[in-house]
């Protein structure tokens, strides 16, 4: 299960998140990214983040440590917002956690690489999970002491919004042609030959076992938490056994993939030095 602390201190939102996070500190003296119930996206996107987060991290790949942090909506009273206000009080009980990472950068190509096994890596991950919110626009990575930490992982696993067609949905091909590493050569058939068999059913029984229970209740045609997280393991490890086949790395179309023009700039009078 996750460990669970006490949020103390409401610090700052973080206004480019669209569900509208938090920082906040807690009892265990820890600072974390909060992640609320009563956002729009729902507690589902709070299961995606740990199933997926959890994931990654037993295939390897970098993610934030998440915890289970019990909000009393009084914590924030001193914020003068009153979106963020009706947020808290939307949002008591259990939330999600992020663990801060001071000084982090967020990831831009532009600044930063990637070589191609862990491209691979990753863009083989982002297909398992249905992850299309890791493009150039929206990269969902941080680089913190060098190594590329993954974020942002509560709009992946779409096809949980619609349990009675999640295997047809999870079928579909995952298309990486506006991946943020894309450009980096990802070695897709290394990740496929080393993550995929590392997706058993006993893996993610591990993993989805840490979601909470009182966020799986009350889902409709299943007979309780235990069955919902069963419905993720045959999902999730019947994507695993043939994903490597269904991704696609096109060439970039040109009319989405136009990078800012900040962006061009900056690389422009980089290469000129």
């Amino acid at each position: 299960m996750l460990p669970e602390v006490t949020a103390t201190r409401y610090v700052t939102p973080l206004r480019e998140g669209g569900s509208l996070p938090g920082i906040v500190e807690a009892d265990d003296l820890g600072t974390y990214v909060m992640k609320f119930t009563g956002a729009g996206q729902g507690r589902k996107s709070l299961v995606a983040e740990v199933v997926c987060g959890r994931l990654a991290q037993r295939l390897g790949l970098r993610v934030p440590e998440l915890v289970g942090i019990h909000l009393d909506p009084v914590v924030g009273l001193g914020e003068p917002d009153e979106e963020v206000q009706a947020l808290l009080r939307a949002s008591g009980g259990l939330n999600l956690g992020m663990d801060y990472l001071p000084g982090s950068l967020g990831f831009d190509p532009a600044g930063f690489g990637a070589d191609p096994v862990l491209a691979g890596r990753v863009v083989w991950f982002d297909a398992l999970i249905g992850n299309v919110d890791r493009s150039w626009r929206n990269p969902n990575m941080l680089v913190w002491h060098g190594d590329l930490w993954l974020i942002d992982h509560g709009a992946s696993m779409i096809w949980h919004h619609n349990w009675p067609t999640a295997h047809s949905a999870s079928a579909k091909p995952y298309d990486a042609s506006d991946h943020a590493l894309a450009p980096f050569s990802p070695d897709l058939a290394a990740a496929e030959q080393e993550l995929a068999p590392k997706v058993t059913g006993d893996l993610l029984a591990e993993v989805v076992a840490d979601v909470p229970d009182v966020w799986l209740a009350d889902e409709p045609g299943f007979d309780g938490p235990d069955a919902v997280r069963r419905a993720y393991v045959e999902v999730l490890q019947e994507r695993a056994a043939s994903v490597g086949g269904r991704i696609v790395l096109g060439e970039r179309r040109e009319s989405r993939s136009r990078p800012p023009e900040w962006l061009r700039v900056w690389v422009e009078g980089k290469a000129a030095r």
